[in-house]
């Protein structure tokens, strides 16, 4: 096992060479190439950016994914749905729902956070280059029940009909998983393939999420990424 430090050069290393727990390299930087050619091939950045100046990129060969035709709806989620207090859009907010997802809860606060000002802009970026998507879920207020208060969501990158979440909050219970069920049917709609969560949670499993091995999500993936001659998502829905 091995990390690797990456250079200005575009290249990862083989992850099969990386650490247990996916780590498999160091460096490098956030420029838009280099992050659709990582996503491309299944690596990740993650790290605290209180204790590192680097990136540190990820390719867990066990893939913790959502496939948009199992997604879970328990019966009060159901319920919630129906009830409409709250409505949810795509990409109406995006710099709403990444600051909502680093500062929320005092997440900004705590040990390792990791969405600081250099991954905000990396993918603020790439959301400007149209790679990028935000979740919206707002409180519904007045007789009309417009759009009110954001009080959840979720943002990640879309490659062809693949979606790699990268993260998601809520300040009122079960937001973010509105977002969640909410993209799953979007991606549903027009054949989309999974949800990539990069890790597990208790949260995401309750919602269906499993493992597959890597060499299934390279070839799921492979088919959208051709690799790096990238296709924009086709989703309708978006605005």
């Amino acid at each position: 096992m091995a990390v690797y430090r990456l250079d200005r050069d575009l290249w990862f290393p083989n992850p099969y060479d990386g650490e247990q727990d996916g780590l498999v390299a160091i460096g490098g930087d956030l420029l838009a190439d280099r992050l659709l050619f990582a996503y491309c091939n299944g690596f990740f950045p993650w790290f605290s950016y209180r204790d590192s100046k680097e990136p540190f990129w990820y390719c867990p060969l066990n893939r913790f994914v959502i496939f948009p035709e199992e997604i879970h709806i328990s019966h009060s989620m159901k319920q919630l749905i129906k009830q409409e207090r709250y409505l949810v859009t795509v990409n109406k907010d995006f710099n709403g729902v990444i600051n909502g997802c680093a500062t929320a809860n005092n997440r900004i606060d705590e040990l390792g956070a990791w969405l600081g000002e250099d991954m905000i802009k990396a993918y603020t970026r790439l959301h400007n280059y149209g790679f990028v998507f935000s979740v919206e879920v707002w409180e519904r207020e007045g007789e009309e029940k417009k759009r009110g208060r954001l009080v959840g969501g979720l943002y990640g990158v879309g490659l062809g009909k693949c979606f790699f979440g990268e993260s998601m909050f809520s300040l009122v219970p079960n937001a973010s998983k509105l977002a969640l069920i909410h993209l799953a049917k979007m991606l549903r709609s027009i054949g989309g393939k999974f949800i990539d969560c990069q890790f597990e949670t208790p949260h995401l499993k309750s919602m269906g999420g499993r493992y597959i091995p890597y060499e299934r999500y390279m070839e799921l993936l492979r088919e959208d990424c051709e690799f790096m001659k990238l296709k924009k998502p086709d989703w309708d829905f978006l605005p």
